[in-house]
């Protein structure tokens, strides 16, 4: 099994940000070939606090207009099952198809990983659950007519799957955002405050007074939606505000 992880479509360039779900197609192409499987899908939660209202949504997947199985289908036989193991572990899915052929095959991996029984579609299937919490839940799953996985490949996939889902997160909380909401001035106060400035360091670097220091924190961790200044200072570095 080859590496994907070198300098190819699969990377991911230092510093790059991502400007539309359509830029994360090569990084799941690249996972994709890189177990020799047919299709993938991304499937994300809607994080309802009710579980009757809790449900899966494929958000990108590369499944054939004319193929005999759809992403929609994969949720239609398994989608209950996947919600309710993502509240409980995070171990991968295998999934074996309808044929005796069709199936998902671990031999060094077997104990890390949760072998699903019914086999219900014509393709066997592997799925890596994301938790990250709020809107970020969901699975990167990948599908063929027969996988042959090793463990050193499932550990590598689960890692990229899961900064795909942590980019995916930040690019929709950036869309949900307009791009000029926090001022020069809010920017500059979060960065000093997240290399660890005091409220009055902050203000002698910035030649401001304290209280023009503490407001400019205050409206920079409203118009964050967050509770507190640490989270301010956590979400601002996640949107790429600050280093």
């Amino acid at each position: 099994m080859r590496d994907g992880r070198g300098k190819g479509e699969g990377s991911r360039r230092p510093g790059g940000r991502t400007a539309s779900r359509a830029d994360f197609f090569p990084r799941l192409v690249a996972m994709q070939r890189f177990i020799h499987a047919r299709n993938f899908a991304v499937f994300k939660s809607n994080n309802s606090g009710l579980p009757g209202h809790r449900k899966l949504t494929a958000i990108i997947d590369n499944f054939a207009s004319d193929s005999p199985v759809a992403a929609s289908a994969v949720l239609d036989c398994y989608g209950g099952t996947f919600l309710e193991h993502l509240e409980t572990s995070s171990l991968p899915l295998l999934w074996n198809g309808i044929d005796d052929s069709q199936t998902a095959e671990m031999a060094d991996f077997s104990g890390f990983v949760r072998h699903l029984k019914a086999r219900l579609l014509p393709i066997c299937g592997v799925a890596f659950p994301v938790r990250l919490g709020g809107m970020g839940n969901g699975y990167v799953a990948f599908v063929a007519n027969y996988l042959d996985l090793t463990g050193e490949a499932m550990v590598d996939l689960h890692d990229r799957s899961h900064q795909l889902m942590m980019d995916l997160l930040v690019l929709d909380e950036r869309k949900a955002a307009p791009d000029d909401i926090l001022s020069s001035r809010e920017v500059a106060c979060l960065q000093l405050a997240g290399d660890g400035l005091v409220s009055e360091e902050v203000a002698e670097k910035l030649r401001l007074s304290v209280h023009t220091v503490n407001a400019y924190l205050a409206a920079a961790t409203m118009k964050l939606d967050s509770v507190n200044r640490i989270q301010a200072i956590a979400k601002a570095i996640r949107l790429g505000y600050i280093a």
